[in-house]
């Protein structure tokens, strides 16, 4: 039988394979036909999502008798590309079972290179049916990339927007020079785009690149620092989209214009009234003003602190720079501080050296992570003031805040006296006042607590909400996590942190968790999500009666067991490693899925799910907490995806709360995430 006829375009390809032979043999066979074709050996799996990125292959050749690559993972791979690769699987022996297999797990076809014809054959097939979506989709992109475009020109959009091709710039309009310093456009196309920014900002931005070019990017801010001609930073908001330049792919970054109406002239004043000029954040008075009004709105989770940053002995610093020139050290050390800050996070200078902010997290970890990150960046960061260069260190204080208490008063004195105790303690660390009650207002507090949660549990005034999980790969799964709250005898939503200790210490988290698992069963018969994790206690997790209750609920509420995935934390797993492995085994004969929460938590994650074998992990999200600009924390993370990924674990990654952060996660190659910026206002879903 003659060849197709074969497509004259360079055909970018990658080849999974252990034996550079094999390699050679593809592409002299294919070359046979007619194809330009361009092989990238791979002899690791490991690479593969990097060389998916960087290559972009037309075609993914898998010699499948090496077992390199599961089966079962040709689905992911594919969900990295837009349109996804075909997939092509070489075996020694072509069966009807096998290429069953292969056409379930994603895989277009099975060949051998026995029969050299077909192997042609099926590759021209695929690859014209691989260019013909491609064209498609970049039909129907580039015909709304225009009306977009238009729109902008006609409403007179002075945007700075920069186009880029494989990571290099190939045009920028005049405003990005006009923003960059530039004058010549030759100055910047044809420059790497890393080079225009800041090293702290090149993971969310690789990140953000690799996610637009898939169609995997929606309407999110990058927060990145731009080096500008002149040598100085500047932080800038961008946005991402898909374009098309001179027939080639290419992703718009956009800095969006400020239009100088009234309206903005007005604000701006205002702020201008408002803002310290040497820190850019507020002036304590109106500081003071925003906190009360935060904090006479509800927290909706997690918890509060107030953070009072003070750099370590500021009398030696200003004697050092001089007094004059104290307030330019002050203002570089604000932006430092405030590169590692949230823009939710409140702002403001409360004293000629203090910085006060409000913090809001998932968990007391997560704040103390976040005032870490400032440790290590004021470390290492060298201040030029002058002609003058110093180093610094600082001292974190945090006080809590309540989720009763709406007057930041006692709040601040608390983070105040912190910052003040951890420098006299040394210095350059985190320091909380630790309010540590003695054991007879503990026991005085659990007895009034004691009482609330056992009417609460008698009157059913107990309530689930949802946080839903997002997918970083495609469509969203309908998956949720599931958190409890209780109401108080006045119908007013009562928080876990408040409720949980005294429901530990008192031997009360087994009726807690029997509640939350049954509600969670009914909810789950009744709407039939795809995914809802529920979450165990240590007292749980050492409750021997568990299995037959669960069998016995599972009776009663004809749900498909499938659709619960009961989750352990890793220090709780890690204690009672034992009690754990049991539960796991019969959660595994009842249906039911199983996963690890605070993933890396723990001393050896690797030994731990050799061990237990989730189906899911959920990274801790205290590695969440300035993971774009941490290259030591993306290492960790991207460790943690590895020893997940060898036992077949899904992966989801815990309060994320931007979008630097989800940019650097997808790149990572994580699957989910959760957290304030996938869904911040919880809603209630059972009561």
């Amino acid at each position: 039988m003659k060849p197709a006829a074969p497509e004259s375009i360079p055909v970018p390809m990658l080849v999974l394979t252990r034996q550079q032979d094999h390699v050679e043999a593809i592409n002299a066979t294919l070359r046979r036909a007619g194809h330009a074709v361009h092989c990238t050996w791979l002899p690791d799996a490991r690479d593969l999502v990097d060389a998916l990125i960087q290559i972009n292959p037309e075609l993914l050749v898998v010699f499948t008798d090496e077992k390199l690559l599961p089966i079962e993972a040709l689905g992911e791979v594919r969900a990295r590309t837009q349109p996804p690769v075909p997939v092509i699987l070489v075996a020694a022996e072509v069966t009807e079972a096998a290429m069953t297999e292969a056409l379930r797990a994603g895989a277009q076809e099975v060949v051998s290179l026995d029969h050299p014809e077909r192997l042609q054959l099926v590759c021209a097939r695929e690859l014209r049916a691989f260019r013909l979506e491609r064209a498609l989709n970049s039909t129907v992109s580039s015909a709304r990339e225009y009306q977009r475009a238009l729109a902008a020109f006609m409403q007179g959009s002075a945007d700075a927007i920069a186009q880029v091709h494989e990571g290099i710039v190939v045009d920028a309009n005049p405003a990005w020079l006009e923003l960059y310093g530039y004058s010549d456009p030759d100055a910047v196309r044809g420059q790497p785009l890393m080079d225009l920014f800041d090293p702290e900002s090149h993971a969310a931005l690789k990140g953000g690149l690799a996610a637009c070019l898939t169609g995997k990017w929606s309407d999110h801010r990058l927060r990145v620092t731009a080096q500008l001609s002149d040598g100085t930073q500047l932080p800038l908001e961008m946005n991402l989209s898909q374009g098309e330049f001179d027939g080639e792919p290419v992703v718009r970054f956009i800095v969006p214009s400020r239009r100088h109406d009234e309206d903005e002239i007005q604000r701006r004043l205002a702020d201008a009234v408002r803002t310290d000029p040497a820190t850019g954040m507020l002036h304590r008075r109106y500081l003071v003003e925003q906190l009360r009004a935060r904090l006479a709105e509800p927290v909706k989770g997690g918890v509060r602190y107030l953070a009072c940053v003070r750099p370590d002995r500021m009398e030696q610093l200003v004697a050092q720079v001089g007094p004059m020139l104290a307030e330019e050290f002050i203002a570089q050390f604000a932006a430092v501080v405030r590169s590692e800050c949230t823009p939710a996070d409140l702002a403001g200078r409360f004293t000629t050296a203090n910085l006060m902010f409000l913090i809001e997290r998932g968990t007391m970890r997560d704040v103390e992570a976040w005032g870490e990150a400032v440790v290590r960046k004021v470390k290492g960061t060298v201040f030029k003031v002058d002609a003058k260069t110093l180093s610094a260190t600082v001292t974190v204080g945090l006080g809590l805040v309540p989720s009763t208490v709406s007057d930041p008063s006692a709040p601040v004195a608390d983070s105040v006296e912190a910052a003040r105790k951890g420098a006299e303690h040394g210095g350059s660390q985190v320091y909380s006042m630790g309010r540590a009650d003695s054991d007879t207002r503990v026991q005085a507090y659990d007895k009034i607590w004691v009482r609330h949660i056992k009417a609460a549990l008698m009157e059913n005034r107990f309530r689930l909400v949802q946080q839903p999980i997002a997918s970083l790969l495609g469509d969203d799964k309908g998956m949720f996590d599931v958190l409890v709250r209780m109401l108080d005898e006045q119908g007013k939503e009562v928080l876990p942190s408040e409720f949980i200790p005294a429901a530990e210490r008192n031997d009360l988290m087994k009726n807690i968790d029997r509640w939350v698992i049954g509600a969670s069963m009914s909810f789950s018969a009744a709407r039939k999500p795809a995914g809802i994790f529920v979450r165990l206690s240590k007292d749980t997790v050492n409750d021997k009666s568990l299995p037959i209750w669960l069998s016995n609920q599972l009776k009663a509420s004809k749900v498909e067991p499938s659709r619960l995935c009961f989750q352990v934390g890793q220090e709780v797993a890690d204690q009672y490693l034992l009690q754990t492995k049991e539960l796991r085994e019969h959660f595994k004969r009842q249906g039911f899925k199983f996963a690890i929460e605070h993933f890396g938590a723990g001393a050896d994650a690797q030994q731990l799910v050799d061990h237990l074998k989730p189906d899911v992990v959920k990274i801790d999200g205290t590695l969440m907490q300035g993971l774009a600009s941490n290259t030591a924390q993306q290492q960790k993370v991207k460790l943690l995806v590895q020893i997940a990924k060898g036992v077949g674990a899904q992966t989801i990654a815990e309060r994320v709360e931007d979008a630097n952060t989800m940019a650097v996660l997808w790149q990572l190659g994580i699957e989910f995430i959760q957290g304030y910026f996938v869904h911040k206002p919880e809603e209630v879903i059972l009561g």
